[in-house]
């Protein structure tokens, strides 16, 4: 692999005729656009074409630009897991976006957990963890989960539970009502559980047969032997069992695995709507909005989306993906999900692409692409309004607070202290109306007084620092936040805090415009004018300020209470000799707190991950001299 750096429109005999991935920047070292290509020479110098020739977006993204970069790898496969992992490391503002019709839940088993469970979730989920679905709807999930909990009792319960119940050896109701197998108080071994939660993996997966086989069998023979409540159980199971199949819609004869992509596109936006099958039946679906902020074809679409959609799911990827037409680059395509299915799961075959002409297959892809559609108008109209007020916020603020520009990024800053302890500040970022909270930042301050004109000032110093060559400044290409320059500073407070944020500007010669919001009357304050504006109480723009000094008062706070809570909490575990950081946490893991760790006994203490006999004893003399001189 190989990286070069060079000027905007390098010359053709410069840039290598090999796969890679090209990446345009802007003059603050921003990423604007990342894309591959089979030949980087080819791809890049058609961008200095006719400018007459070229998208408008495409026009619009070279203008902005400064450089262009391109790192060379061996593959075009290669080029394609790259492209994919930069654009999610800096979601570069010119590639195409995609965004979650909805968040959608999924039913997932904590295999990752000594003791697993099983949940409903949304957002990041383990990569060792089991996930089934995506579901459309929360309840439905808990209605297939009160059906399978008395055929498969697996823990369902959170850790503080889990390890109350360990305690105190006595099961929850749960246990009781026959919906646990209870591993806590070891009314069921841990690795008989284990096989439990195995054997509820595999019915999810569609497995039914084997489960409906062994509960009839258990039922014939608990009845021949006259065990007439064991087999009216079996009974009942049996009866759970095909209430969970009939949720899951049958759409094949056969029990085949494949996934159905359907399309709809337009100038603007696509939508994509996926249907998961498993054996045979509808397990889950998902639909994404696509974002086309450059001109973009249906099969680099494709391409781009199955990546991301499997990225996170490469253990399910299966041997059929349906799609209404083929993919960009479809080989390189089925290569990486290939490569990414044998690596997560150990499972070697052929991934096949297919466009179905009849048939049941072609069927369903009608069903995907009508959803697909449906998906659109939905995000369609509900981001009309949003988008409309956004514009209207943005270009009022331009014109109310005389900016040289419409304030596309905006970062907010604020200060939260209690008593002049813990002092902490918060950076929030918008972009284009909306948070981006991959940029939000939290600053330690080293000011102990209560004095938030200092405090805002070392907050506004250490983040330009790192934009305008300070000594920090060689850090910023380790963190994108601090690398780009803000359309607009608001400062959540007065003319006072306005001053100071002022002060650390001026003194390391960074140019931005800088307003103060103030919470009373929700005056907006601007350097070296006297009186303060205000906006009425039905303007876009004062709800985006508000929006964004709530945002960075929320964030603050938390980081402030947050270490407030670890400093009360843990201050009585820090003194014990043997106890890091490691084991201080392992420990308030497993009992909750520090008065419930003094209240464990050495048994107990010893049973945590990391704590010897020896160390538990020390833990328990030092807790117990620390409570007499309490007293």
């Amino acid at each position: 692999m190989a990286i070069s750096d060079t000027p905007l429109r390098p010359e053709p005999s410069s840039i290598p005729d090999e796969p890679g991935c090209y990446q345009f920047r802007d003059a603050d070292g921003v990423i604007l656009y990342v894309g591959k290509a089979k030949s980087l020479r080819a791809r890049v110098s058609s961008y200095f074409a006719a400018p007459a020739s070229l998208p408008t977006r495409t026009r619009a993204m070279l203008e902005a630009a400064a450089d262009v970069q391109w790192i060379v790898v061996d593959t075009e496969t290669a080029a394609l897991h790259l492209e994919y992992t930069l654009i999610q490391r800096h979601r570069p503002r010119f590639n195409i976006q995609y965004r979650d019709d909805k968040s959608y839940p999924y039913l997932v088993l904590t295999t990752s957990e000594t003791v697993p469970r099983v949940r409903v979730q949304r957002g990041r989920i383990k990569r060792e963890d089991q996930r089934f679905g995506p579901y459309a709807h929360a309840h439905a999930i808990r209605d297939t989960l009160d059906s399978l909990l008395p055929i498969f009792p697996v823990r369902t319960c959170a850790p503080g539970v889990y390890d109350r119940a360990q305690r105190t050896g006595q099961p929850c109701l749960l246990h009781h009502i026959g919906r646990c197998a209870a591993p806590c108080t070891g009314e069921i071994d841990i690795d008989v559980h284990r096989e439990l939660v195995e054997r509820l993996a595999r019915f999810l997966r569609g497995d039914s047969r084997a489960v409906r086989q062994r509960l009839e069998q258990e039922m014939q023979t608990a009845a021949e032997q006259q065990h007439f409540e064991l087999a009216a159980r079996r009974r009942d199971q049996i009866v759970a069992v095909q209430r969970v199949l009939e949720r899951q819609q049958v759409v094949s004869d056969r029990e085949d695995d494949f996934d159905v992509v359907g399309v709809d596109d337009s100038v603007d936006e696509a939508a994509v709507y996926v249907l998961f099958v498993r054996k045979g039946r509808l397990v889950g679906q998902k639909g994404i909005i696509v974002d086309k902020v450059e001109e973009v074809s249906v099969g680099a679409m494709l391409t781009s989306v199955l990546v991301d959609v499997y990225a996170s799911r490469a253990d399910e990827i299966p041997p059929l993906i349906v799609v209404p037409e083929m993919p960009d680059d479809a080989d390189v395509l089925v290569d990486l999900l290939r490569e990414q299915r044998r690596e997560m799961s150990r499972r070697p075959g052929n991934i096949d692409l297919r466009i179905p002409q009849r048939g049941s297959k072609r069927a369903l892809l009608a069903t995907a692409e009508a959803n697909a559609a449906q998906t659109r108008q939905r995000a369609r109209l509900k981001r009309a309004n949003d988008f409309d007020s956004r514009s209207r916020a943005l270009g009022e603020l331009q014109r109310a607070l005389n900016l040289r520009e419409a304030p596309f990024r905006m970062e907010c800053y604020d200060i939260s202290h209690l008593g002049g302890t813990d002092v902490v500040g918060s950076m929030v970022v918008f972009e284009d109306g909306l948070p981006r909270p991959r940029d939000y930042r939290r600053f330690k301050l080293r000011v102990d007084a209560n004095d938030d004109y200092a405090a805002m000032a070392e907050v506004i110093r250490r983040r330009f620092h790192r934009l305008g060559g300070g000594a920090d400044a060689a850090r910023s290409d380790a963190d994108e936040a601090f690398a780009r320059r803000p359309n607009l500073v608001v400062i959540d407070g007065g003319p006072g805090q306005l001053h100071a944020a002022l002060g650390s500007i001026g003194d390391i010669g960074v140019d931005v415009d800088v307003v103060a919001l103030a919470k009373r009357f929700e005056e907006v304050w601007r350097p070296d004018v006297a009186q303060p504006v205000q906006f009425g109480r039905g303007s876009d723009a004062r709800y985006l300020l508000q929006r964004i000094r709530d945002e960075a008062h929320r964030f603050a706070i938390q980081h402030q209470r947050r270490r407030r809570r670890r400093r009360v909490t843990a201050s009585v575990l820090d003194d014990v000799p043997g106890i890091g950081p490691a084991r201080r946490r392992a420990l308030l893991d497993r009992f909750g707190s520090a008065a419930r760790v003094a209240e464990a006994s050495i048994d107990e203490l010893a049973t945590t991950e990391g704590i010897s006999r020896t160390l538990a004893t020390t833990v328990r003399e030092h807790l117990a001299a620390h409570h007499e001189d309490d007293r």
